[in-house]
């Protein structure tokens, strides 16, 4: 089940708007057949296993982090492979909890005569699932929030400028962390401040994330690097009714795709609606490379899961830029209480990962 994992993790910002799951074939101490599924998210995972070991998959084990699907949509379903495969013995982590299997599999499994086991490594498969369980329980993506600061919280100097706190190990690894993810998002003040890509770079020929930015008016330019690369790597905009036409028309002839979304009375677009939205759209796990301003909100109203960040050894004093806005609390009773999941050393900064 650790190598099926591991399997998983591969395919993690690749599978949307499925899960991505592994799967191993195991049969007298040697494994047969593994996969992950594919891009996109068809074949699945234990189909790509079987079709490894083909014949040889009968009187096998296989090892699923997700209970295998039990619905009919473009191919039969998975429990239904396996038992034509032959396999005798179906070893899981997770049960399924979309309503179209939510153990369904299992039963089709055992009234085949299979012998099944559940929750093996259960806790490990959900932090890698995380994002379809959240979508699929909850109508919400799992949100990561990447920050990147001095050691006295401060991200960019009074002018601006902030180019680079972190060191190039670093923004390195923010890489990595992009290519985790379904979708990296920003707000339309940081795309307008930074003129961003928002791409995978340096990391050889790998898929791109969807690229998102929440722009209540569409007031960042089609003619940046995110407007001009829009035909190549796809761009999704968030705006609300008061977005001019003239801005959607001129984002739409650049390639992107624009997603209206409410408003809260201050104009603002309102968060839980917007990722609410790009969950129905079938994003699972976003990215957000936010400011100040969006990464207090997002705190407040309870959708950042994780926060990834980067402390750089750097001090730049009280008239640099914060880390967050404004949580609006009084008493440290209320404030957030954070887990630490991970910590490491990347060049000259510290990476850190926290759970809320």
């Amino acid at each position: 089940m650790a190598h099926a994992l591991r399997l998983a993790a591969r395919g993690l910002g690749r599978s949307w708007p499925n899960p991505s799951v592994g799967c191993v074939l195991v049969k007298e101490g040697r494994v047969i057949g593994r996969g992950t599924t594919a891009p996109g998210g068809r074949p699945h995972a234990e189909r790509i296993a079987l079709a490894q070991a083909g014949a040889a998959a009968r009187g096998a084990t296989a090892y699923v982090t997700l209970e295998p699907c039990a619905h009919h949509g473009k191919t039969s379903p998975c429990a239904e492979a396996l038992v034509t495969a032959g396999v005798t013995r179906v070893v899981t982590a997770l049960t399924d909890p979309d309503p179209r299997v939510a153990g369904g599999g299992h039963a089709i499994l055992r009234a085949a005569g299979i012998a099944v086991t559940e929750g093996v490594m259960a806790d490990q498969a959900a932090r890698v699932t995380q994002g379809f369980l959240k979508r699929v329980t909850r109508g919400l993506p799992f949100v990561t929030l990447k920050l990147a600061a001095s050691l006295d919280a401060r991200t960019a100097m009074a002018s601006g400028e902030s180019r680079w706190i972190t060191g190039s190990e670093a923004r390195a690894h923010v890489h990595l962390l992009r290519l985790t993810h379904d979708a990296v998002l920003v707000g339309g003040a940081t795309a307008r401040a930074d003129d961003p890509d928002l791409t995978v770079r340096h990391l050889g020929g790998t898929a791109q994330p969807l690229r998102v930015v929440l722009d209540s008016r569409l007031t960042h330019s089609p003619d940046s690097r995110l407007g001009r690369s829009a035909g190549t790597h796809p761009v999704w905009l968030l705006h609300s009714d008061a977005a001019p036409e003239a801005n959607r028309r001129a984002w739409k002839a650049a390639g992107a795709r624009l997603l209206p979304c409410p408003a809260t009375s201050e104009g603002r677009l309102d968060l839980p609606a917007a990722f609410r939205l790009l969950a129905q759209e079938g994003l699972t796990r976003i990215l957000v490379e936010a400011g100040a301003t969006l990464a207090a909100a997002l705190v407040k109203d309870g959708l950042a899961d994780d926060l990834a960040l980067y402390s750089a050894g750097r001090l730049l004093g009280a008239e640099a830029r914060p880390l967050l806005g404004g949580l609006g609390i009084a008493a440290l009773a209320d404030t957030p209480r954070l887990t630490l999941r991970e910590t490491r050393q990347i060049g000259p900064d510290q990476f850190s990962l926290w759970s809320f």
